[in-house]
């Protein structure tokens, strides 16, 4: 009898261990149904949104040109480039005159719009036989236009990301290194803001270096008065002399010693003499 209870409660044991796995699997298969789902929303919506395509940058082209060339009236020409300037909304940096011993010439320097250049250029190039120089540049600044505006993005989001941190914090150290922080970010936004900046200005206008010049009378065969020639004249002679004199100076041991042996040589014959 005793036996039998034990068989008895034997198979009981077995049978209720036999439903726990049963349930345990029950319910991982539950879990995993109920998992699945999830999972394939996650993976719909992962398909489903779409992601904006980063925002085109036009080309950035830094555009100039340098220009020298001859003419028979300087102040036709100002007037002609003066022009030219007003008509492609452009305005003149720099202005200078000169007058040499053979010619008088002018150099301006000019900015316009980028997209007059073609214009301003074949504006003042009418009535140009010839250019002495024309040179034309055109430099690619995109990739490094993108690679600024890039880090500049960077620097701001790291800002904004220190102000949240100093508004949690309360610590007075932390406070103080925070802002320390800021402030070596701000000065890198402002650098690198400047250099945006002046990239675009290089951009939008271009600059031309012109400069253009005329014969001198002189040049042409008008003869030099008398009086010219002598002043001229005296002019070279007393710089030919100042340029002996130091001549002189600058070999002075030289003649020093040509002295002493010529005293010397000179008193050993008069001894032969004798």
């Amino acid at each position: 009898m005793r036996y039998i209870f034990y068989v008895f409660f034997f198979v009981l044991f077995l049978a209720g261990c036999g439903k726990e796995q049963q349930d345990e699997v029950n319910n991982d298969i539950k879990i995993s149904a109920i998992k699945l789902p999830a999972k394939k929303m996650e993976s719909d919506a992962s398909y489903d949104k779409e992601v904006p395509p980063p925002p085109e940058i036009p080309q950035k082209i830094i555009r100039q040109a340098t220009l020298r060339f001859e003419t028979s009236d300087l102040e036709s020409t100002f007037e002609q480039i003066q022009k030219a300037i007003k008509d492609n909304k452009g305005n003149v940096q720099n202005d200078t005159e000169e007058k040499g011993y053979n010619t008088a010439s002018r150099n301006i320097t000019v900015r316009v719009p980028s997209q007059n250049f073609d214009a301003f250029l074949q504006s003042i190039s009418k009535g140009v036989s010839y250019f002495d120089t024309k040179q034309i540049s055109s430099d690619d600044v995109t990739t490094q236009y993108i690679d600024l505006d890039s880090r500049l993005k960077t620097k701001r989001k790291l800002e904004s990301r220190y102000l949240e941190i100093l508004q949690r914090a309360t610590k007075i150290s932390e406070i103080l290194e925070i802002e320390k922080q800021i402030s070596a970010i701000r000065e890198e936004i402002e650098a690198k803001e400047g250099q945006l900046k002046y990239l675009e200005n290089r951009v939008s206008e271009s600059t031309f270096y012109i400069e253009f010049y005329k014969t001198t009378a002189e040049r042409e065969g008008v003869k030099v008065s008398y009086g010219s020639k002598i002043l001229n004249a005296i002019k070279s002679g007393f710089f030919e002399l100042s340029g002996l004199f130091i001549w002189i100076i600058s070999v002075w041991p030289f003649i020093l010693l040509f002295g002493v042996l010529g005293y010397y040589i000179r008193r050993r014959f008069k001894r032969k003499k004798i």
